[in-house]
């Protein structure tokens, strides 16, 4: 049910979703998705979540692998950023940015999802400059920093922008990274 409400927020927009064309598309009521939502703003919430349980994971086994420090970097980069214009995850995040202003519950829980990528971010910089491979002298702002860098490319990407893309988002997260971690000194 998350996943197709993913597809459907992705591709119209919350606004132009229905309860009810999202259960015929489920072949259920639109009772019986109220009834475990409530409202449209829960239901992106709990699309938005799902999705990014499966991220979650994948940047936990990331960060307790045996890679290389700049390399554990690069991957988070790849990870964070959109697969291209209208990335069904990025469409919930932009949805719920565009509400979260205006409504508590929703602010909250994006500062919860934000926080995990913000404390993954700065474990990774911090273990990298332990190792002496990343020249970090504060590992939360700096990946404070190159999160809301990512944030901006995405966003760019996601909407399709003129000159907008995934390869050329990678290349300017990367050039980033390497501006605001570098290498440590040998």
């Amino acid at each position: 049910m998350l996943e197709e409400a993913m597809t459907a927020i992705a591709k119209d927009g919350l606004a132009a979703l229905t309860m009810s064309a999202l259960a015929d598309r489920l072949g259920t009521s639109g009772g019986h998705i109220l009834y475990y939502f409530g409202s449209k703003d829960r239901l992106l919430l709990e699309a938005l979540r799902w999705s990014e349980a499966a991220l979650t994971e994948e940047r936990r086994a990331l960060l307790s692998g045996r890679t290389a420090p700049a390399r554990k970097l690069d991957r988070f980069l790849q990870l964070y950023l959109p697969k291209g214009p209208r990335d069904p995850r990025w469409m919930l995040w932009i949805e719920l940015w565009a509400r979260a202003g205006a409504n508590e519950p929703l602010r909250t829980a994006q500062q919860e999802l934000d926080q995990g990528w913000q404390e993954d971010l700065a474990t990774l910089l911090a273990q990298g400059a332990a190792a002496g491979v990343l020249a970090v002298d504060d590992s939360a702002g700096r990946a404070g920093e190159l999160l809301a860098l990512l944030d901006g490319l995405s966003t760019r990407v996601v909407l399709g922008q003129r000159g907008a893309d995934r390869k050329g988002a990678l290349a300017s997260a990367r050039s980033a990274a390497q501006r605001l971690v570098g290498r440590a000194a040998e």
